[in-house]
């Protein structure tokens, strides 16, 4: 009997309850599985066997079973039957057949189903070597693996029901089963989609977990899609991130991957127009940080990836770094700015962002700063234009983690300053204030501006003065305190224009009672001395100080510096001025300060009053920085000398005028009468150089202009003239020396040929023997009084010291010999 069955079986025909037929001629059924022939537990699963029309009933059997698993008759109007699972269990795995009966017998056996079901034993990983990216037509190895010791491991290729089976290996670097299934070459033609599982060969259709869906990304020749992060691609923790891609319209799906990770992070059906997708990130993480691209598939295949996304979130670590633009956050335009980003912590670098319509940024590794015990980077940007302007921040960060940033920094603003007229900075009262004191800082300029700034180096802080065309502001400041010592500038700038103008010269703040040292002052050789010697004051200080500063009242630059110097357990410095004068002397006082903070002063030393006798310098108007009070009464009174000087020269020419009219009408009277005559062998004399005469001459005459006189006559003229010259003596000091030399008066009886000429005669041989005709000889002579004005050469100023008081004099000098009166 038992040889019987199984020569029917090979035979196509069966025993059983019913009458078997020979199936040769009926065709061959199918069979398939929805959704699936590999199912996870618990899902719903049918099965279905086709056959052909005229089909009474399908039979499906299980594992080689003789007898029916499920009998079915066909759908309506449909050549097929349907066998459902609802509820899917491990003792549903199996292998399934199905055959028909018609009124023409059975049909044969359909190939085999085996139904495979997952979800019983923990899950591989599935992952590509190197990369999931791959390019059309490379290779690459898909790698499973598991902490559990499978007997195989089974690769899967979605959409196509292939499969490839391996048997694992124990990897000891990895301590892990695994299996390599070699893949390739890939086009970018058809989607690429993988998952592993594993199983155990006591039942090897009772697969574990699935692994993670692994889609390989290949680049293929399509136009590469956008992609962009709204609002921004550097975001804070916690807040939400649109990342967009945008491709072509026959896009059918967009793929967002984040390098690192084997499994692509989202997939989107295209928004209308179709062109392209988003994908939102809320709340953001430190795991969303990181580097992202996009690709798109559509009926050509894989386009190429886009350019990479890098999203950054700042706020991961608590400790915010310091930025600062030493020595200010206003740099001139076309020059290079450094920016300073500082921390306590260990960051291995920094990054610095400029926010705004061009968003910029600069990352570099961190220094060890060993005397303050912090990381830092220093930043160069440049060569700066205005497009430059506007707020900077910076951020630290670890090499291990990139795109995860610390908390920001407080912003800094940096401006760009032009190449317009710089403006003027002045100060009042001046630039050495007790605390409590209110001080005024004067920004003037040339030309107007629409707004002035002030800043203070060091400070990220800057004082605004809106003035549509004006020329000046003021900036008070006041009360003073330590916080307000410091160098300041100023500039100006017009309200269409984000460049300012350039910086006015730098002032200087300085506080005093900020340092508790009390310094001592001293005079060498003492407080009063005579002009033309050489005085040193001495500043002294017990306590360590690095700098001395030597401060007169009054004075137009106010204020010396000296670096310190120790000498017999005391830190001095020395000021000497060379041959002083009056100008010099004043009231002094001695301050001192550190090298850490040079606008804080100590407390004042006790004044010094430093008297000098004698003349002093002429005035001078050296520049200055600030308003100046003192100088105005010692311009007053240089005016007020020069007025007299002029006065008195202007008395002494009339005085001249007067003199010469009345000699001529003498003249006139005199010649009436008689002739002038020569005397015999005279000749008429010369004008020439009078250099080696003048030599003869007293020194105080040699010395000043002279003006000479001698009275003449002519054939045609009657008259007495006033013939002048003066030596070219340089050392001459301006004086006028008039002289009328004596002559003889004669009678000539014949006064048809007469002549007359002038000569100088020797007044200190005396006269020679009058004739009888010789009348009334009058012997006048006449010397200018002359203003001079006079001021001796200032001495060699000393560290910018001015005179203080110019002293304008005049002297009236007279080098007049007696005049004679002589009756012969």
């Amino acid at each position: 009997m038992t040889f019987t069955f199984i020569a029917l079986t090979c035979l196509g025909l069966s025993l059983g309850p019913r009458t078997s037929v020979l199936a040769g001629n009926l065709l061959k059924p199918t069979i398939r599985a929805e959704p699936g022939s590999v199912v996870t537990s618990g899902m719903r699963v049918t099965i279905f066997c086709e056959g052909t029309k005229g089909v009474h009933e399908y039979y499906v059997y299980r594992d080689g079973s003789l007898y029916p698993w499920s009998t079915q008759r066909p759908l309506d109007g449909r050549n097929e039957a349907e066998f459902s699972i609802p509820y899917i269990e491990h003792y549903d795995a199996g292998q399934y057949h199905c055959n028909y009966w018609t009124s023409a017998g059975w049909s044969q056996y359909s190939d085999p189903l085996e139904l495979v079901v997952t979800g019983f034993y923990v899950n591989p990983s599935l992952s590509a070597l190197p990369s999931s990216v791959v390019t059309s037509g490379g290779n690459l190895t898909l790698q499973c693996a598991s902490w559990q010791a499978y007997d195989r491991f089974i690769l899967v290729k979605e959409g196509q029901n292939l499969t490839w089976t391996q048997v694992p290996q124990y990897a000891y670097t990895s301590e892990q089963y695994q299996a390599l299934f070699p893949v390739g070459p890939v086009t970018p033609s058809q989607r690429w989609t993988f998952r592993c599982y594993g199983y155990f060969m006591s039942n090897r259709l009772l697969w574990s977990m699935p692994s993670g869906l692994l889609e390989l990304l290949v680049s293929g020749t399509l136009h590469k899609p956008t992609i962009w992060a709204e609002p921004g691609s550097v975001t804070t923790t916690g807040a939400s991130v649109t990342i967009w891609c945008q491709g072509i319209q026959e896009t059918q799906i967009y793929i967002l991957h984040k390098e690192g990770n084997q499994v692509p992070w989202g997939r989107q059906s295209p928004l209308e127009p179709r062109n392209k997708a988003k994908f939102s990130i809320s709340p953001m993480t430190k795991h969303h940080a990181g580097r992202y691209r996009c690709y798109c598939y559509g009926p050509a295949g894989w386009s190429q990836h886009s350019d990479p996304l890098e999203l950054v979130v700042t706020g991961l670590y608590y400790s915010k770094p310091h930025l600062s633009a030493p020595p200010s956050p206003v740099v001139t335009s076309g020059r290079n700015m450094t920016l300073q980003c500082v921390s306590h912590s260990r960051y291995e670098w920094f990054i610095l962002t400029k926010e705004g319509g061009q968003e910029l940024s600069w990352t570099l590794n961190s220094q060890y700063i060993f005397t303050n015990g912090q990381h830092q980077a220093l930043f160069t940007v440049g060569p700066m234009t205005p497009s430059h302007s506007g707020i900077f921040r910076c951020y630290g960060s670890y090499k291990s983690s990139p795109q995860m940033w610390s908390k920001p920094s407080d912003p800094l603003k940096i401006h760009v300053s032009g190449q317009s007229r710089k403006p003027f900075l002045l100060t009042q009262p001046g630039p050495i204030l007790d605390p409590g004191k209110n001080l005024t800082l004067l920004c003037h300029a040339n030309i107007t501006y629409d707004t002035f700034f002030l800043t203070k180096e060091g400070s990220r802080n800057l004082l605004q003065q809106s003035q549509a065309g004006a020329f000046q502001a003021n900036f008070l400041q006041g009360p003073v305190s330590r916080s307000h010592g410091g160098r300041y500038r100023c500039y100006g700038a017009h309200n269409l224009s984000s460049e300012w103008s350039a910086p006015s010269s730098p002032v200087d703040i300085l506080i005093t009672g900020q340092l508790p040292v009390v310094p001592s002052l001293s005079v060498q050789p003492g407080p009063a001395v005579s002009s033309g010697e050489n005085v040193t004051l001495l500043c002294q200080s017990r306590s360590p100080v690095d700098t001395f500063l030597l401060y007169r009242e009054g004075a137009v630059d106010p204020y010396l510096h000296r670096r310190s110097g120790s000498r017999a357990w005391q830190y001095q410095a020395e000021f000497s001025m060379n041959a002083v004068t009056a100008d010099l002397g004043g009231t002094y006082k001695c301050y001192c300060s550190q090298e850490s903070a040079p606008y804080l002063l100590s407390y004042p030393s006790s004044p010094v009053e430093l008297t000098v006798s004698g003349p002093s310098a002429g005035p001078s108007l050296p520049p200055s920085r600030h308003i100046p009070t003192a100088g105005l009464k010692r311009y007053l009174k240089l005016l007020i000398g020069l007025s007299a000087a002029f006065l008195l020269l202007l008395s002494l020419l009339i005085f001249l005028l007067v003199l010469r009219s009345r000699c001529q009408d003498k003249h006139k009277d005199i010649q009436s009468e008689t002739h002038l005559q020569l005397p015999a062998g005279a000749v008429e004399p010369v004008r020439r150089d009078r250099g080696p005469q003048e030599s003869s001459r007293p020194a105080a005459v040699i010395q000043e202009k002279s003006l000479y006189a001698s009275v003449k006559d002519t054939q045609h003229k009657d008259s007495m003239e006033l013939d002048s010259w003066s030596p070219p003596d340089e050392d001459s000091q301006g004086q006028v020396y008039a002289q009328v030399k004596p002559s003889r008066l004669r009678r000539v009886r014949d006064t048809t040929s007469s002549s007359l000429s002038g000569q100088f005669l020797d007044t200190n041989k005396g006269q020679a023997a009058a004739s009888e005709e010789t009348q009334d000889v009058i012997y006048t002579q006449l010397c200018n009084v002359t203003l001079k004005q006079g001021a001796p050469a200032p001495p060699s100023s000393q560290e910018g010291e001015h005179p203080e008081e110019p002293v304008v004099y005049a002297a009236v000098a007279s080098t007049c010999p007696r005049a004679a009166h002589r009756n012969t």
